[in-house]
């Protein structure tokens, strides 16, 4: 099902390493910096981190397995749990998929892109296009 707008993969340091972002108003490298500070600051105020939060119209969901956080944005009309579950299954295929790449990783840009079209499934098309645009 098809409710991630935005996705981002990022290593325990907060370097991404994957992303799909439709509507880039910071770099993806700042992003993931303030997302890794925001994580390090939330798991030393309450046991179990942050799992979400929410901008204007928009919810963030973070997912942190092994080493990783994975990072999406969806409209707060989804249910959370159905978020969740796809941002939870994204996350599976990225490990079943790049789990020695992901242990060789060095910081090569590009080293994921063929990632988004494994997910698309679990991908909105641009979200950000107004009616004007799709027409």
């Amino acid at each position: 099902m098809k409710v991630l707008q935005d996705i981002w993969i990022l290593n325990k340091s907060g370097i991404v390493m994957f992303n799909r972002v439709f509507n880039e108003s910071i770099s993806s490298q700042a992003f993931g910096a303030m997302m890794s500070a925001l994580s390090t600051f939330a798991d030393q105020l309450v046991d179990g981190g942050l799992s979400n939060f929410e901008l204007n119209n928009k919810r963030f969901t973070i997912i942190k397995r092994y080493e990783l956080m994975f990072v999406a944005n969806s409209s707060k009309l989804f249910n959370q749990k159905k978020i969740n579950r796809e941002l939870e299954r994204v996350s599976k295929k990225f490990f079943k998929l790049y789990t020695k790449k992901i242990e060789d990783y060095k910081g090569q840009i590009g080293a994921f892109t063929q990632f988004e079209e494994i997910i698309k499934d679990s991908l909105e098309d641009n979200p950000y296009k107004t009616s004007e645009e799709s027409l």
